[in-house]
């Protein structure tokens, strides 16, 4: 009988609703259309637009929590199939570098996501916001469709599609590491210096920069003082050269944090 609803509010929501649009959107996205696209909607609304009455129920903090939780799962038993001889070692960096922020921030920019973020929220979008939204989307798939349908999605739909395993494997994501022995390979001094400390959604964000021979060479904003500075050191490795430049969805990604971080003081 369930299964008769169900289908009959997929119906309703592909051809009736007054959101409709949303739902061919999603449906084109997942693969089918949502019963229940009150959850998927849920997704795209960040908390600052939440009254303090109806905070907890009216954004997608609780999705969130559920599809970091389902997402990490899906990834853990997937890299343990994969690699039957890897050490546990191996496995946990690897599932930190699937998803970790800055990974998923990129993948759910190269979904489209900030799109429908910009159609649910009033306010600027951050950095930040993308990679939450794509978890919260994990979290919605999870509730309408169950474990395997969601574990099959995010393997054949955003692991394989957004990522290449067998490149991670050989991947140094530690920036922080590889530009300090760049500069004493080359003679520099290098120096990390906190901006500014100030309130984002109601948590301690850090703004953080990279000095290389006494000249800022790269900037970015964090809730964690080390993210922070790891991000600006991938950002100084481009902008000395070091690394190659990088790709328009990463490009797109540092103007989102940029202007993210441009309102607030340059000291603490």
């Amino acid at each position: 009988m369930s299964g008769i609803i169900r289908f009959f509010r997929r119906l309703y929501n592909y051809y009736l609703s007054p959101d409709r649009e949303i739902a061919k959107r999603l449906k084109n996205m997942l693969g089918f259309t949502p019963a229940y696209l009150s959850h998927f909607k849920l997704a795209f609304y960040h908390k600052s637009n939440a009254s303090s009455r109806d905070y907890a129920i009216s954004n997608n903090e609780r999705l969130e929590f559920l599809g970091d939780a389902v997402l990490s799962t899906i990834v853990a038993e997937y890299l343990f199939t994969k690699y039957p001889n890897g050490d546990e070692g191996f496995l946990t960096k690897m599932r930190s570098k699937i998803v970790k922020r800055h990974s998923l921030d990129e993948i759910a920019d190269r979904m489209g996501l900030d799109m429908l973020l910009s159609q649910y929220n009033n306010t600027r979008l951050s950095r930040s916001m993308l990679g939450n939204a794509l978890e919260a989307l994990v979290g919605a798939i999870y509730i309408e469709k169950g474990y395997e349908y969601t574990k099959d999605y995010v393997i054949r739909r955003i692991l394989r599609r957004y990522l290449d395993i067998h490149e991670l494997e050989h991947f140094d994501d530690n920036y922080k590491s590889q530009l300090l022995e760049w500069c004493q390979k080359h003679g520099h001094t290098v120096d990390y210096k906190v901006l500014s400390r100030y309130k984002s959604d109601k948590r301690d964000k850090f703004k953080v920069a990279v000095y290389v021979d006494g000249k800022k060479v790269g900037t970015a904003d964090d809730f964690n003082k080390k993210s922070a500075e790891q991000l600006a050191s991938e950002r100084a490795m481009y902008a000395l050269n070091i690394l190659s430049n990088p790709n328009n969805h990463t490009r797109h990604l540092a103007e989102i944090e940029e202007k993210e971080g441009s309102e607030e003081p340059d000291n603490a």
